[in-house]
């Protein structure tokens, strides 16, 4: 009969779960600094998960230009990348104080950057044994597993429409959105007319003389150039421009 062999002369099993690390997301100050190029979603970059904030615009997003005339941003003060995760929290923060001191109809949040920088992480084996199976920084180019938003300095990461009387609340929203960020951002409270690039007096005189047209959150400047009367919109007819 075959014996087995003796505890002595048994060669040394490995006992390993060779499961992928199944910690949660790394903490953010993994991939807070712009090191390299920015690197999207591609033919050649698939598999990409989607960003964890998916709602840009927040609120009475509906609301005419004339409707909300005070406008503040949350500005950031530093060059670095935010988690889409973070944008969703700074998101959500800002429009649950909002609800609760102005009402639902009372503003308009705009997320004014988007997630399009690929985050790829090299995943390690975490188990008994696994410096003998990982291979270390070998073939070291990691899978996709999140995305952030490259910002700039001076750049809007948030910005609020309200009315004048809503200013103060607005400011307290942006605010607690502020923590959700890592480094520095400001918040600023515009001189413009909403989300227009006019201000409060260029804007009150232009809707007066109807140089400028509401048109949606914003306005649209009717040119002095061409055919009295015509807008952009009807110079385009069957796909060609028809002739002054």
């Amino acid at each position: 009969a075959f014996a087995s062999p003796s505890p002595a002369t048994r060669p040394l099993l490995l006992v390993c779960d060779t499961k992928l690390a199944t910690m949660g997301r790394r903490p953010a100050r993994c991939s807070r600094f712009q090191k390299n190029k920015p690197y999207i979603k591609s033919r050649y970059c698939r598999g990409v998960p989607d960003p964890k904030i998916r709602i840009f615009d927040c609120g009475n997003k509906k609301a005419s230009v004339d409707q909300f005339p005070f406008v503040a941003h949350l500005v950031s003060d530093e060059k670095e990348q935010i988690s889409s995760n973070a944008l969703e929290a700074a998101r959500v923060a800002c429009n649950k104080y909002l609800i609760k001191t102005c009402g639902k109809e009372a503003y308009h949040i705009r997320t004014r950057t988007h997630p399009f920088h690929v985050i790829r992480q090299n995943k390690m084996l975490s188990c008994a044994g696994a410096d003998r199976l990982s291979s270390g920084m070998r073939h070291s180019y990691g899978k996709p597993m999140e995305r952030a938003a490259r910002v700039a300095i001076g750049q809007a990461i948030l910005s609020v429409r309200a009315k004048d009387a809503n200013g103060d609340a607005v400011l307290v929203a942006l605010r607690r959105a502020k923590f959700k960020f890592p480094g520095r951002q400001k918040i600023l409270k515009s001189a413009k007319w909403g989300f227009t690039k006019y201000t409060r007096e260029e804007y009150v005189a232009g809707r007066q003389n109807k140089t400028l047209v509401a048109k949606g959150s914003c306005v649209m400047m009717v040119s002095d150039h061409g055919r009295l009367g015509n807008t952009p919109e009807v110079r385009y007819i069957n796909e060609h421009v028809t002739p002054y």
